[in-house]
């Protein structure tokens, strides 16, 4: 994983931080780039008695420290929390994102979830790395493929979820455990206790992994395959 790219798209602040963030770590620490794409900020989960737009600043600000202690970058887009559009505008905005980072390695929402903001995120990407690809497309940057496309593991998008890759995070593991600190309602929230939740999953994957700490995947379904040679087997 070392000196790759990462793009992580999630439809909230916090989501790829959470379910990738020991993937974005181990490239950060491997010396590659990490980069944290987020649709909207998730201002409407504001705790009661708080001010919605102060709390869409608070997020960014943490995105942004999260980034930092990983040397990588945060994105937040625009769009309103609960009503991420489904459309191609949002579409070519991430295209053009992608575009612009060059991933190697780009992840985002399994595509059934709880969460409406998921499931749309999740179509989004995928068409937005076809478009990406595709140079046809004409766009105010070249054509990127990014060759790796992942869907994270997410407790709200748990339906179907079948873990297909495992992914060893454990070089990231501390920098994720310090990073992830800076998003308050992973540590403070009275609903879900974020932090332990994938803490332990990261580790559970990991003894699954027969190493540390791991992060699993799923990936398109027509990538579904593997090839060996008869000497291999």
């Amino acid at each position: 994983m070392g000196e790759k790219t990462i793009l992580a798209v999630g439809a909230h602040i916090g989501d790829m931080e959470l379910t990738a963030g020991g993937l974005l770590a181990s490239i950060a620490v491997q010396g590659g780039r990490a980069v944290t794409l987020a649709l909207t900020a998730g201002e409407k989960g504001a705790p009661s008695g708080t001010d919605v737009s102060a709390y869409r600043q608070q997020k960014i600000a943490e995105a942004e420290a999260f980034a930092e202690e990983l040397g990588g970058e945060a994105i937040v887009l625009d769009h309103p929390d609960g009503l991420v559009p489904d459309n191609d505008e949002v579409r070519f905005e991430v295209c053009d994102i992608i575009r612009a980072v060059r991933p190697d390695i780009l992840v985002t929402h399994h595509a059934k979830s709880m969460h409406k903001d998921h499931a749309a995120c999740h179509r989004i990407v995928v068409d937005a790395w076809f478009y990406a690809a595709i140079a046809g497309f004409k766009r105010e940057l070249p054509g990127h493929f990014a060759p790796h496309l992942y869907f994270a593991e997410n407790w709200e998008d748990a339906q179907d979820f079948r873990p297909y890759l495992y992914l060893d995070v454990s070089d990231g593991y501390a920098l994720w455990e310090k990073a992830i600190d800076h998003h308050r309602f992973a540590v403070e929230s009275k609903s879900f206790a974020y932090k332990e939740y994938y803490s332990h999953l990261k580790r559970l994957r990991g003894i699954e992994g027969r190493t540390g700490f791991c992060e699993c995947f799923m990936i398109p379904p027509e990538q579904y395959h593997i090839v060996r040679r008869p000497e291999e087997l």
